[in-house]
């Protein structure tokens, strides 16, 4: 089946989402299967539907940003999570917030308010930034063909509950080039827990997906042939503050998180 942007409105529609929603997308755009126009149309589906809300993709660049290339320039850099995000950022009327390696494409008409200050970020996913307001703002999250292990988000619960053993013990000096043309210096801590060994500890997250389901946080969708989460950033948020309170490295630790610690 060959997908129309009328198709994808439909799925919008069908999750119950409010065109004055705000939405944080994670995307495989392979998973959606053909799309009359690509990339683009499922943009346009997305930016049209949400004009009155606040759309938004990662835009994140932490693949490529190190001590040897540490330089983030917003307007030019390509970001490491898809096609998607790559189309959407370059859109008119799309900002771009200045995070060295979270940075965040968003949409809509307080869009250039909300990603204010990340050049001010010192670490992946800050309280008070733009991951952690998600919450404020009662912002849904999809997954569209992916998991937990790409929802940037609890990155951002692991830094407001100061879970241990998260990021790196010293900071990488980046450079963020600044809308005026000037270059910020920014000290920025990584991803890394040392049990594992890896920054890519959010390969765990998916372990607490059942616990989500069960407590409302989130719920299965479609997106054309895309299998999909939508979640609930302020529900998520209470879910793991109740797992972590039981066990704080729980999803680290344990293969699998016991039912009888949330049912």
């Amino acid at each position: 089946m060959m997908y129309s942007k009328e198709d994808l409105m439909q799925d919008l529609k069908g999750m119950g989402l409010k065109p004055t929603d705000a939405l944080m997308v994670h995307s495989s755009m392979k998973s959606i299967g053909a799309v009359d126009g690509g990339a683009d149309t499922v943009v346009d589906t997305f930016m049209e539907y949400l004009k009155e809300g606040l759309f938004m993709t990662p835009t994140h660049t932490w693949a490529q940003m190190s001590r040897e290339y540490s330089t983030f320039n917003p307007a030019t850099e390509p970001a490491c999570v898809g096609i998607i995000p790559n189309v959407f950022r370059q859109r008119e009327g799309v900002v771009r917030s200045l995070h060295p390696t979270h940075s965040i494409a968003a949409y809509g008409p307080n869009a250039a308010e909300y990603i204010k200050g990340e050049e001010n970020a010192t670490s992946p996913c800050p309280p008070g930034g733009c991951w952690d307001r998600l919450r404020e703002i009662d912002a849904k999250i999809l997954l569209l063909g992916v998991t937990h292990t790409r929802n940037t988000y609890i990155h951002s619960v692991d830094e407001v509950l100061r879970i241990k053993d998260r990021l790196t013990d010293e900071p990488t000096l980046m450079h963020v080039v600044m809308p005026d043309g000037s270059v910020k210096d920014v000290p920025m801590y990584r991803h890394f827990n040392r049990t594992l060994g890896t920054g890519n500890f959010s390969e765990e997250f998916d372990k607490m997906k059942q616990a989500f389901y069960d407590l409302g946080a989130a719920k299965p969708v479609k997106f054309g042939d895309a299998e999909c989460i939508l979640c609930e950033a302020r529900k998520i948020f209470e879910v793991c503050e109740k797992l972590f309170s039981i066990e704080e490295n729980c999803v680290i630790d344990r293969d699998v998180i016991p039912e009888h610690w949330w049912k």
